[in-house]
């Protein structure tokens, strides 16, 4: 049974972190720009929430969940403005001439700041009570670790597939692409963080 939990956490973990989201844009524009261990970091963050709220959610961890459940019109305030000034940053960025020899060193700073991004969305947390009350786990806390365990590990591989993919075409990214690449990315997380507001 525990093996089954934790195939199925893979499998969740991995389609949580493929959706289409603010920071799938992220770790793709920071791969281009900075490399891949920036767009790695950049996903592991986000990786890192997802496996908090899956922890959560797992364990019914009531008191915490009704917290931030009480708290999403602050979390969605908070993050809608940081997507929003995030987006504007990014559209605006001017792109460096030799993307290749560009150095980032700011690792750490890009796993905060993703986990932040997505720790502020109280729908990821409202998606792993929906979902892992569907699965049953009837209070099984060996089994909810399993399946906490494959989330994780199922979002990881997800951002590594990713980075590497990006970096495959890194060196092909003209300033001009660059430049192209930056106000696609600002524009869609901008788009995001409105969105956040307007469910306020």
């Amino acid at each position: 049974m525990d093996s089954s939990f934790f195939l199925k956490g893979i499998i969740l973990g991995f389609s949580i972190a493929a959706a289409v989201g603010p920071i799938g844009f992220l770790c793709v524009r920071k791969t281009i720009q900075f490399g891949r261990l920036s767009g790695l970091f950049s996903g592991l963050g986000a990786a890192a929430a997802d496996t908090v709220y899956g922890l959560i959610a797992a364990l019914g961890l009531a008191s915490i969940s009704n917290f931030l459940l009480a708290g999403q019109f602050w979390l969605r305030l908070v993050g809608g403005a940081f997507l929003i000034y995030l987006g504007l940053r990014t559209f605006i960025a001017t792109p460096h001439e030799k993307l290749g020899q560009i150095t980032h060193k700011t690792l750490l700073g890009d796993f905060v700041s993703t986990f932040f991004l997505t720790m502020v969305n109280p729908l990821t947390l409202l998606s792993f009570l929906a979902i892992f009350a569907g699965l049953g786990l009837g209070g099984d806390k060996k089994s909810a670790g399993f399946l906490v365990l494959g989330v994780f590990v199922g979002s990881t591989i997800w951002w590594i597939l990713l980075s590497e993919v990006v970096t495959l075409f890194r060196k092909k990214v003209t300033p001009k692409a660059m430049r192209w690449v930056n106000r696609f990315a600002g524009t869609m997380i901008f788009g995001f963080g409105i969105a956040a507001w307007l469910n306020l």
